[in-house]
């Protein structure tokens, strides 16, 4: 560092209004990812390809805050150099993500060209993807609050669709926030596939994504007014009544550790052979818990 043109050894040196201070900074080098022997649940693999069930709490590359210990680790290791090049040092052969806490589905390349193959897809919004989501309360067609909300509509069979920009929060840099001004299109629907409780009060949504933004699906559904059960970041500090599901379905919700969100379907071609493929992930114990718990409550069955 240096005040003024000199350069400072004394830590104690004062400053004034109007002094020029200069600090250097080394470039940022980029972190070569490491392979590690983490377990990895295979759903399918050929020399092209590998399609993956990830683990919540498993983040998918390197990132400041986490350099090791991500799917990136497992793959090195699993698919030796095999994996494709075009995503760098820190993210080779990743394609797409899903957040850390997200469990599911997600295909990697291992070669540059079913990479570019598979980029083009996602690019396309020709990618088939539904998440399973359990969610506050139930979106209903019928409700003024979601008609007279900005960027939500239904479409035929009850589907509630959600078009907005999705952004960066611009005080909260963790957060991404709907937008209409600025930011990038953002399109989710879904559909309520089952009720729970009396009167309903929570519901297991089918989410499918026409784009493919950070958290959308977590903020969209925030957003409607319907976030996930155990979400810390966009589901606040909401609480399912214990009217309408039983002490029993809301120990149960408060005690989910994570986002009720699991990536349950993946549908593609594929990128080299032109072969439509199509992947189906169960459940993880977890979520099968919560979903077991709140289908023991009092249920609304009314349509």
């Amino acid at each position: 560092m240096s005040l003024n043109g000199t350069v400072v050894t004394d830590a104690r040196a004062k400053v004034a209004e109007g002094d020029a201070i200069a600090i250097a900074l080394a470039p940022a080098g980029e972190v070569a990812a490491a392979p590690e022997a983490i377990p990895l649940v295979v759903v399918y693999e050929d020399d092209d390809l590998i399609v993956i069930d990830k683990p919540a709490g498993m983040v998918v590359h390197p990132a400041p805050g986490q350099w090791t210990g991500t799917l990136v680790n497992a793959l090195l290791y699993h698919c030796g150099d095999t994996l494709s090049g075009i995503g760098g040092e820190k993210r080779p052969g990743i394609v797409h993500r899903i957040d850390k806490e997200t469990s599911g589905l997600l295909v990697a390349a291992k070669s540059d060209r079913a990479h570019h193959g598979l980029a083009a897809q996602f690019e396309a919004h020709t990618v088939d993807r539904h998440y399973l989501a359990l969610v506050h309360g139930v979106p209903d067609a019928a409700d003024p609050r979601l008609r007279g909300l900005r960027g939500v509509s239904f479409e035929a069979g009850g589907i509630l669709k959600v078009a907005t920009h999705i952004a960066r929060h611009k005080t909260d840099r963790q957060r991404q926030a709907v937008l209409f001004d600025s930011g990038r299109h953002a399109v989710t629907r879904a559909r309520v596939a089952e009720r729970f409780g009396t009167p309903a009060a929570a519901a297991l949504m089918d989410c499918w994504l026409e784009t493919g933004r950070t958290h959308q699906i977590r903020v969209h559904l925030a957003y409607a007014g319907h976030g996930l059960l155990g979400d810390p970041t966009y589901g606040g500090h909401r609480r399912l009544p214990v009217k309408a599901v039983g002490e029993a379905g809301v120990a149960a919700a408060d005690a989910f550790p994570r986002q009720a969100l699991h990536a349950a379907t993946l549908g593609f071609d594929h990128p080299v052979s032109g072969a439509s493929l199509s992947f189906a992930s169960p459940l993880p114990a977890d979520m099968a818990a919560l979903l077991a718990a709140l289908r023991g409550t009092r249920r609304d069955t009314s349509t």
